[in-house]
């Protein structure tokens, strides 16, 4: 049931975006090429070959993006750094980029100056190109001093201001679509290690960046350092099948755990090491494809963590399933189950995302058992839509953000340790290879307008109120938002109709009238040919 009530004096509310995403500008001003833009400039990856060269022109927009965030009235912005935008070759010693920098300090004081925290993420997937062609990226260990060079440059340049860094967005993502399944950049398809390979070494890594800055920055800085994990929830077909619940307790933790255990207790889950143990040892080979810490690197990772990131947009039933032998390995047979939907939850945009408001405080209290209550940041959390005409009367984003919000009241009140809520995203973007076909963005861009302008959409009024009133303070306040939201979002909707007609027109005017004009002067050429032959 809905649970009326308020957030803690103090709780941070915030939107985010990542750079690739939003930025564009992709070879501007020095900027390397990223794996993303390599993956994206390969014909057949994306949906309609569509790329973020340009995607919200982002680095050119800094200004008016930060009035949007004004407009919003958050405390919070979460943004990613372009690694090769400072780092073109992601090798420090080799090149500087004093512009790339120069973008992110600029882009850090004008928050500050307008009253928004920023919280940084290192890593959201646009690894430097160099690095993977020259050493295959994430499967390579070189990659950890690659990275704490480049973590390390940040925090000398933007740590004085910037006091929360995340050091790396969804790397179950990077690991799994970027090495497995070949989803994401760099494409690759090395099943069955190479996702626990890259996974293992973004995990040294994350703990490399914490003791950096731990040892180097924190006296001085007096910042935190985090990572932001983002998993759905497992919950058994059957409660009170023991087969089921075991099946559910592995989806989070080849999920969630995964990353999440060995940095808070040291190791991966035991229920992973036996599964992966046990398939590898039934196909006959030697060692288990996920590999082991040694006893130090354990010690060295556990606790590299000065609070947990949670993105979270949906839940599964779990079932237990097994595999034949004899198949092809992959991260998703070791798991040995197979994961179903209700089909009366509601998806309000694309089939995988379900709403499931409840799975979010299970998950939550989840991690505060698992993990020791750690302070917990929301990092990403939100719904798209999946239509091809424009939608600025999002109610099914507002349904969800309310359902979703309701949860983490109730979690703190289970005693869950959350500190702040990032709502995904700010601007409708590139959506990795689904190109622009989902839109996130609590503004809607009209990406065929070279100019990229920016409209509210019902959900920033909804969403303000929430801030406004840090939470749901009584139905009949709550149940207004609602009708005021849809109120301005048809007025907008005439604004945004009108914009359309006139770029429609500009589009013609601009392709017309060249035409007409050199069709006029080829018959003007003919006709004085004709008449210079005919005298």
């Amino acid at each position: 049931s809905f649970y009326y009530g308020t957030f803690p004096a103090g709780f941070l509310w915030g939107v985010g975006s990542s750079a690739y995403q939003t930025e564009g500008a992709w070879d501007k001003d020095g900027k390397g090429p990223s794996i993303w833009d390599a993956f994206t400039h390969n014909k057949g990856k994306v949906f309609r070959n569509e790329t973020g060269d340009s995607a919200c022109d982002g680095y050119y927009k800094v200004k008016d993006d930060i009035q949007l965030l004004k407009e919003l009235k958050v405390n919070h912005y979460l943004f990613s750094i372009s690694w090769p935008r400072i780092m073109p070759t992601g090798i420090k010693t080799e090149q500087l980029n004093e512009k790339g920098i120069q973008f992110y300090n600029d882009t850090i004081n004008s928050l500050l100056e307008n009253n928004i925290t920023p919280i940084v993420s290192l890593y959201h997937w646009d690894l430097p190109q160099v690095l993977q062609e020259k050493y295959g990226g994430w499967q390579n260990i070189s990659m950890i001093n690659y990275f704490n060079d480049y973590a390390n440059l940040c925090f000398e340049k933007f740590g004085d201001r910037v006091k929360h860094w995340i050091t790396f967005s969804n790397p179950w993502a990077v690991a799994e679509m970027g090495y497995e399944t070949g989803e994401h950049a760099p494409g690759l398809k090395l099943g069955g290690h190479g996702a626990y390979k890259a996974a293992h070494h973004i995990i040294k890594t994350h703990a490399t960046v914490w003791h950096s800055y731990n040892n180097t920055w924190r006296s001085e800085q007096q910042g935190m350092v985090g990572i932001s994990l983002t998993s759905g929830w497992g919950e058994p077909v059957d409660p009170h099948s023991q087969t089921d619940r075991d099946a559910a307790e592995r989806y989070i933790q080849f999920h969630l755990g995964w990353f999440a255990n060995p940095i808070y207790r040291g190791d991966y889950p035991e229920v992973m090491k036996n599964y992966v143990g046990r398939k590898t040892a039934q196909q006959g080979l030697g060692t288990s494809r996920l590999p082991t810490f040694s006893v130090q690197e354990k010690m060295y990772i556990k606790g590299t963590s000065d609070f947990l990131g949670i993105g979270h947009f949906t839940t599964r039933y779990v079932i237990q399933k097994s595999f034949p032998v004899l198949q092809v390995s992959s991260y998703h047979t070791d798991r040995e189950l197979a994961e179903l939907v209700d089909p009366k939850w509601p998806a309000p945009g694309p089939k995988w995302l379900y709403s499931v408001p409840w799975g979010f405080r299970r998950l939550l209290n989840f991690i505060k058992t698992q993990y020791g209550n750690p302070i917990i940041y929301v990092t990403e959390n939100g719904v798209s839509e999946k239509v091809q005409c424009t939608q600025l009367c999002d109610e099914g984003r507002i349904e969800y953000l309310k359902g979703y919000i309701n949860e983490i009241l109730k979690a703190l009140n289970d005693g869950v340790n959350i500190k702040g809520y990032t709502a995904w995203s700010l601007l409708d973007k590139f959506e990795w290879n689904k190109g622009f076909s989902e839109r996130f963005g609590f503004y809607h861009i009209d990406f065929k307008n070279k100019n990229k302008p920016r409209y509210p959409k019902a959900s920033v009024d909804y969403y303000k109120k929430i801030i406004s009133a840090n939470g749901f303070p009584n139905p009949r306040e709550v149940a207004n938002w609602h009708q005021k939201a849809m109120d301005i979002c048809s007025t907008t909707h005439q604004l945004l109709a009108t914009d359309s007609l006139i770029t429609r027109m500009e589009m013609v005017t601009e392709i017309i009238l060249p035409t007409a004009f050199t069709l006029c002067i080829l018959i003007s050429i003919v006709l004085l040919i004709f008449y210079l032959q005919n005298h």
